[in-house]
């Protein structure tokens, strides 16, 4: 379903922050791309968007190269991506948060909703807190429902485990495996914490320096394995 093909992409003409990337990710999974900070991460979700320009190579969805395709574009085809530091809007409820994300497809706003609190249900009882009152978890809770709302076919989540308590890091795990399997929604995220993403993840690639070093599936048999050689 998705693939990237020799992705090089930078924030200036000059300059290339990734470089020669391919990554292969079948549908209804859950890839990995782990590497320390600067190591070009944030960058490669940013290409995939659209919101940093491709230099060469495609990245492949549903069969057609967006590579050149505007975020706009990029988010009506299926793609929603959750940012690092999570972004929700403060002064707005739980609800009201959900309900905006609904703006981008015209769709029943309360079966919206109730896919929203169906994976995520802490937060339907604090619904009417408003987000800048709400935990770190509960804010990153509520930036993945405010996408999966959309019924995405694909989510991107950079650094999701950043600033939250280990118990709910797991709890959020938990819940992506649910979404891929029971939505067959496809999940690519990036991450330093490595064991949380390597530990919820089909597949991994690790990213170094803005290159691919390397990667493989990811099964019980070779989980521990790889979890213990990766060294940030």
């Amino acid at each position: 379903m998705f693939e990237i093909k020799n992705l090089t992409a930078g924030y200036s003409d000059e300059s290339a922050a990734i470089h020669s990337i391919n990554v292969q990710m079948p549908s209804s999974e859950i890839c990995a791309i782990v590497g320390s900070n600067g190591a070009g991460k944030t960058t490669l979700l940013k290409s995939i968007m659209g919101l940093i320009p491709s230099k060469t190579g495609s990245i492949i969805f549903d069969g057609e190269d967006i590579a050149q395709w505007n975020s706009e574009k990029i988010s009506r085809s299926g793609i929603a991506y959750v940012p690092q530091g999570r972004m929700i809007f403060p002064y707005l409820t739980v609800e009201e948060n959900l309900l905006l994300g609904c703006e981008v497809r015209k769709m029943n706003l309360k079966k919206a909703i109730e896919l929203g609190y169906e994976y995520f249900p802490d937060l339907k009882g604090i619904r009417n807190r408003k987000g800048g009152m709400l935990s770190g978890g509960q804010q990153q809770q509520l930036a993945i429902a405010r996408m999966l709302v959309v019924e995405p076919k694909m989510i991107l989540l950079d650094e999701p485990a950043e600033g939250i308590q280990p118990n709910v890091v797991q709890e959020i795990g938990r819940i992506l495996q649910k979404v891929a399997s029971e939505l067959n929604v496809t999940v690519l995220l990036v991450e330093q914490f490595v064991s949380f993403a390597l530990n919820l993840s089909h597949s991994y690639y690790f990213l170094q320096g803005g290159e691919i070093t390397s990667g493989s599936k990811i099964t019980d048999d070779n989980r521990k394995g790889i979890i213990e050689s990766i060294k940030l």
